[in-house]
């Protein structure tokens, strides 16, 4: 009677899904639909071969970061349809209505930040920022180049002068940038 995704979740389930992510039952199926579709395997996990498969993120440089973080939030290896969906959860436009434990601005921050802290020890050092550079940027500018944004970035955010740039003074450069647009997806259905 219901298609394949619809089968395989069950209303409870959409139900619980729905609530801790505010994503529609609508879009909660489709999701699920993407979701079983790039699991070639059948595990009910996805990989990080079976990311690559999205084109919208084979395209994206930091592919591998946006992967590493969908990842993180599985086992490392495999992200199930939970921790997949709570992923981009974190992408919705925030309802100021329908507040969620994972789309609000202090996540969409975090999130942000775990792409730029490459060895996970809560600071982005020059060594991070120009790593990340050279992921959005490749061969388009010099080294050079890449270490003077670097230089430049940490003396602006950098306010305690450690050489290094903690969550604190991440998010408090981003209080002057719209997080909430910049960082949501809207979502079909």
């Amino acid at each position: 009677m219901g298609n394949k995704s619809t089968q395989l979740l069950q209303e409870e389930e959409i139900e619980d899904i729905r609530k801790e992510t505010g994503f529609s039952r609508n879009q909660i199926v489709r999701l699920y639909s993407r979701f079983t579709n790039l699991d070639k395997s059948g595990s009910g996990a996805l990989e990080r071969e079976e990311f690559l498969k999205i084109p919208e993120l084979a395209i994206n440089p930091l592919v591998e970061r946006i992967i590493h973080a969908f990842l993180h939030e599985g086992d490392g290896e495999h992200v199930n349809f939970r921790q997949f969906i709570r992923v981009l959860a974190r992408f919705r436009p925030i309802s100021k209505n329908k507040p969620n434990p994972y789309n609000n601005k202090e996540e969409k921050i975090r999130f942000a930040f775990n792409l730029y802290d490459l060895d996970r020890d809560d600071k982005i050092s020059k060594e991070e920022l120009i790593a990340i550079l050279q992921m959005m940027v490749g061969e388009n500018i010099t080294p050079e180049q890449i270490s003077s944004i670097a230089n430049r970035t940490l003396a602006e955010v950098d306010t305690d002068h450690n050489n290094y740039i903690t969550y604190q003074e991440f998010s408090e450069a981003l209080e002057k940038i719209d997080v909430e647009q910049k960082m949501s997806i809207r979502f079909l259905g």
